[in-house]
């Protein structure tokens, strides 16, 4: 019996590290009964598994267990929307690649993949790409955005991979530790990933051409070494990471800066919008939570679905 790292699956088969780093083919035999989790795929990117060699096939194992996992992160299955596909598990730290110019990345979004993350317990990075493009106005609303999430605790810094600048300090942060990459369309994962894996190259140029949709219609993500030490996964698809089944009421909980404050609240099950005695609107009125966090959680609460009936 031996212990794996799973670092690619393609739905039947899976590519998997052995403890001495041999890389080898794997399947899974039979059904797995996971507790209390309707996930499309019973097996993750990241997690650890028992394998046995088979006989017939040379080079090839069978995952015979999965060991608990430290955390993982969801999406909607693609298939069906109350099934859920784990994207990668036993992540040490998020990292989400936005930009203020070409494309602009929305706070929506930011937001929406911070709570994911706090949600599923994993610490969050934001690094702006493409500073070598802003101007003053950019420059600006970087400072704001800079202040506003870093006040709340989140590491933010800024990169121009064009330039080589920043890409150091960004590398310094993933040694050592496993990284899912995330990021919208355009805005320099893929760049990024080349330049810290030359030899992926080609890899990443071939789906550059294509229309940008077709670019993001896998849903697998995958785990690569980094030659500095630790690992990163690689998350296609991400803008469909979506808020998997936060209540109304539990939104709140993943804003660290109202996190604090909930039970400062007159009513226990404050939703912070129109109650009297809300502390959370408070300490907005006091600018101790920045407004456009306020107005983003408003937003979010609106298209959650209620399903507390």
């Amino acid at each position: 019996m031996m212990k794996a790292t799973v670092y690619k699956s393609t739905g039947s088969w899976y590519v998997v590290q052995n403890e001495e780093g041999t890389v080898l083919n794997a399947r899974i035999l039979g059904k797995f009964k996971m507790d209390g989790l309707t996930s499309t795929n019973p097996i993750a990117v990241g997690d650890i598994v028992s394998i046995e060699k088979e006989n017939e096939l040379e080079g090839s194992v069978t995952i015979t267990e999965i060991d608990d996992r430290r955390n993982y992160i969801t999406r909607t299955s693609p298939a069906n929307k109350h099934k859920h596909h784990i994207i990668a598990s036993n992540i040490d730290q998020s990292l989400l690649f936005a930009t203020l110019k070409d494309p602009k990345t929305s706070q929506g979004f930011m937001d929406r993949f911070l709570i994911s993350s706090e949600a599923y317990h994993i610490p969050s990075i934001i690094v702006f790409n493409k500073m070598d493009l802003y101007k003053e106005k950019e420059m600006e609303k970087f400072d704001e955005v800079k202040s506003i999430y870093e006040a709340v605790g989140y590491k933010v810094m800024g990169m121009s991979i064009e330039k080589k600048q920043g890409v150091e300090e960004v590398k310094n942060l993933l040694k050592d530790k496993t990284t899912l990459l995330s990021g919208h369309s355009g805005v320099g994962k893929s760049s990024f990933i080349n330049t810290i894996f030359p030899e992926l190259l080609l890899k990443t140029q071939d789906v550059s051409g294509w229309s940008g949709k077709g670019l993001h219609t896998t849903t697998f993500a995958e785990m690569f070494n980094l030659p500095f030490g630790g690992r990163v996964i690689d998350t296609p698809g991400i803008r469909e990471l979506g808020l998997v089944d936060i209540p109304k009421q539990e939104l709140s909980h993943y804003f660290p800066e109202m996190r604090n404050l909930i039970n400062d609240c007159q009513f226990n099950n404050c939703m912070h919008t129109n109650e009297p005695g809300c502390a959370v609107k408070s300490a907005v009125e006091e600018g101790s939570i920045h407004m456009d966090r306020y107005i983003s959680y408003c937003t979010i609460l609106d298209k959650i679905e209620d399903k507390s009936y």
